[in-house]
């Protein structure tokens, strides 16, 4: 009898255990189930997130490359501004800069005339006038005997043999140049020697 009472005890045992173990597996997939409609609602709640999040991202970047657009436009319009106000006589100049030329050549003519030599005074100031104008507005000549020719600036008629100065050194002028601030108006015309 001990033997049946101790076989009946591992069959109850045997039993509960099974119980047990349909009610773990019960309860797992219980687990499983409570899991995955947790999972299913905070997926919706997820996605919803990461979509919000990639939106504001998009917007950042949007955001900092219409920020650099701005500041780069308003560096151009403040370079463009600062280029008119150091170029603005530049139309004006061109337009005087032949009177100056003939007013120079004018001086060229010798006479003993006494009428000559007053309009040749006239002359000789009306063109220090305009000379002195140009100066004040940043605008010099270059282009003189002896310096060294610089294709940026001049503008090389012919070479020629010269005893005065150096070889890639102007030898004579023909035409003034003049620049305005850094920018060439007009190359001086000139020989240059060889």
């Amino acid at each position: 009898m001990a033997d049946e009472t101790e076989n009946k005890l591992k069959d109850d045992k045997i039993t509960e255990d099974s119980d047990t173990t349909a009610s773990n597996a019960t309860s797992v997939e219980e687990m499983i189930e409570d899991e995955n409609v947790v999972q299913e609602e905070i997926d919706p709640k997820q996605t919803e997130l990461n979509e919000a999040l990639a939106r504001v991202s998009s917007l950042e970047d949007q955001l900092l490359r219409s920020q650099a657009e701005i500041q780069n436009m308003q560096q151009r319009h403040a370079r463009e501004i600062q280029n008119v106000h150091k170029y603005d006589g530049q139309k004006l100049a061109s337009a005087v800069l032949p009177a100056v030329d003939n007013l120079e050549r004018a001086l060229l003519v010798e006479s003993e005339d006494a009428v000559a030599q007053q309009i040749k005074t006239g002359v000789e100031m009306t063109l220090k006038t305009l000379v002195q104008a140009l100066t004040d507005n940043g605008i010099s000549a270059t282009g003189e005997v002896g310096e060294t020719f610089d294709p940026t600036k001049h503008q090389a008629i012919q070479s020629v043999d010269s005893d005065d100065v150096d070889s890639d050194q102007i030898a004579s002028v023909l035409q003034k140049g003049y620049i305005l601030q850094d920018r060439v108006l007009r190359p001086a015309m000139v020989a240059v020697a060889k």
